[in-house]
């Protein structure tokens, strides 16, 4: 086959698992465009498919296996000539994925995502060929003006539940001068926010410049035109500096929001976990914010059922989210996966319990954020607009205290739009929160 037969192909995707993840799909995207090929957004239009997986814990294992088998069903009821596995699955199960997906065409492991296009050459036995390609590169594949900027992968943690170092190695940071151009392009796209993710990104920079600088590279992306907010996700509570908590206080593009993983609040389970931060450490930090920060948004997660977690232990917990200091948490149940300290614990917590005390918890973090969001009602709140939905007649924005598709969201009504403003995915309004619904609350335009 010639090159540009080659390039009659279309290539479509499917994205699971995290946004670090999402954020190393476009990246490859970008260097398939690049290279020539057409990128459709339904993947029975495509001869190329790639399913980008995670594999972090078993429902993305699950996740991942059901959209393989739905992308290689389309090798019989569509289009698809080659499909190939990305991500964090390969990277952790290639072998058994080998044997229990012969028909999958190419298994890419994370180390080739660069080499994507050369591995396409290869499996339509075509010459390989250079190109010129920016590597900041990408294409942001969600609606919205704003960017994931992943600024590092892997961990060096090693905490006792988590398989992200055995997937991922260990913690790796992008130099400053390639971020503050890959943020620099997506500024010139027209991104106004910057959301700044790594699986520890307080510790942004150790590994090349000896010590975190992370507040070295928040100054730096703070200079660029057109960003107008930037937000901090997962910083682990050993590494919340004050001088951090200042410069998020103090810097008006920077979203008063912090997302730290706490994961429990029981000393015994926190050292069984392999944390760093024990009960009073947590508890200081959460005072502090509260205190001194007032405007900040605290986002954290927490983990239930971990092996040695008692009823009492448990209830201690929940007593703690019954204080009414978190304004937002996830919460997962334990899963045991192999190859993790934690797998090889004695006193395993049985299924339904760890259903049972997710479901209960759950309850009270809701009560907790009713409580929360009720006051909010009345204030004015500026919201950047994410989405338009056409037939709901509704905008969906989020504003600076709410991560987009994670906290809640902004639902403006079409018909309650002033005529004389033109809103606009991308821009900035003031918004008034009227009514709490579902995912968050309505808003009418200032």
């Amino acid at each position: 086959m010639t090159k540009e037969d080659l390039l009659r192909k279309k290539i479509s995707a499917i994205s699971l698992g995290c946004d670090k993840n999402r954020v190393d799909l476009e990246h490859m995207l970008y260097l398939l465009k690049e290279y020539g090929f057409e990128i459709v957004s339904n993947i029975e239009d495509a001869e190329i498919i790639i399913v980008n997986t995670c594999a972090f814990i078993k429902p993305a294992i699950i996740e991942a296996v059901e959209n393989i088998s739905f992308a290689l069903q389309q090798k019989i009821v569509g289009k698809a000539q080659k499909i190939i596995v990305s991500g964090c699955f390969p990277q952790r199960n290639l072998k058994s994925l080998k044997e229990n997906f012969p028909e999958v065409d190419y298994f890419l492991l994370i180390k080739e995502n660069s080499n994507i296009c050369h591995v396409i050459e290869n499996l339509y036995d075509v010459k390989n060929t250079s190109f010129s390609y920016d590597e900041t590169g990408r294409i942001v594949t969600h609606t919205g003006k704003y960017a994931y900027l992943k600024i590092s992968d892997g961990c060096s943690n090693g905490c006792a539940y988590c398989t992200i170092p055995r997937i991922r190695g260990r913690f790796i940071s992008v130099p400053i001068k390639q971020l503050v151009k890959e943020a620099k392009e997506l500024a010139e796209k027209g991104y106004k926010e910057l959301i700044l993710v790594a699986q520890d990104t307080a510790r942004y920079g150790e590994d090349i410049y000896g010590q975190s600088c992370l507040i070295d590279l928040l100054q730096e992306l703070n200079k660029i035109k057109g960003i107008e907010w930037i937000r901090l996700q997962y910083i682990y509570p050993e590494w919340l500096s004050d001088e951090l908590l200042e410069y998020i206080n103090n810097q008006p593009k920077m979203c008063k929001y912090i997302d730290m993983p706490l994961q429990h609040i029981d000393d015994e389970i926190l050292k069984s976990m392999n944390r760093k931060t024990g009960e009073a450490k947590s508890r200081e930090l959460v005072d502090k914010i509260h205190q001194l920060y007032p405007n900040i948004t605290l986002r954290t997660t927490f983990i239930v059922g971990l092996p040695g977690e008692t009823r009492a232990k448990f209830n201690k917990l929940c007593k703690f989210i019954e204080e009414g200091k978190i304004h937002y948490a996830t919460f997962f149940p334990y899963y045991r996966e192999e190859n993790t300290k934690a797998y090889y614990m004695k006193k395993q917590v049985f299924e339904f319990i760890k259903k049972k005390r997710l479901k209960k918890i759950i309850n009270l973090q809701n009560i907790v954020i009713n409580n929360i969001n009720n006051k909010k009602i009345g204030q004015i709140e500026y919201v950047l607009i994410d989405d338009f939905l056409p037939d709901e007649k509704i905008f969906i924005g989020h504003t600076k205290n709410n991560s987009p598709n994670i906290d809640l969201c902004v639902i403006i009504e079409e018909d309650n739009v002033p005529k004389n403003i033109n809103l606009k995915i991308g821009e900035i309004y003031k918004v008034k929160l009227i009514q709490i619904i579902e995912n968050g609350f309505k808003g009418e335009i200032i």
